[in-house]
């Protein structure tokens, strides 16, 4: 499985942003995916997590109620819609897919994209 991030950019504190991340193979529909952000200096965190249906979702603490997730199995793409970003966003964002289910921590997944840069001034 091959995934390509993008959508990042940089915006000011309070705007939107839509990641998308595409996925070859006639498996995706099959996968759970999941977001993951670095921030420079810091360790990889988990964001977002939707399973193989879209029927389940999770989230980190700091995104809940302004990041949601979402899939189009037909289009093998998920989305991570990003509202009222924070300087504290700004990071790496990476979409990961997972054989099986997915959860919080990056060894559950086991294909990864380049990531896509976000940045958000204050």
């Amino acid at each position: 499985v091959q995934l390509q991030a993008c959508g990042g950019g940089l915006v000011q504190a309070g705007d939107s942003l839509r990641l998308s991340c595409a996925a070859s193979g006639r498996t995706f529909s099959s996968y759970g995916m999941g977001w993951f952000r670095q921030a420079p200096g810091k360790e990889r965190e988990f964001v977002a997590a939707i399973g193989w249906s879209g029927g389940r979702a999770y989230y980190a603490d700091f995104v809940k109620g302004r990041f949601t997730i979402s899939r189009d199995n037909a289009k093998n793409t998920v989305y991570l819609q990003m509202n009222s970003l924070k300087p504290e966003d700004t990071a790496v964002y990476y979409c990961a897919a997972a054989k099986y289910a997915v959860g919080g921590t990056a060894a559950e997944y086991d294909w990864w994209g380049q990531g896509t840069l976000v940045t958000v001034s204050s």
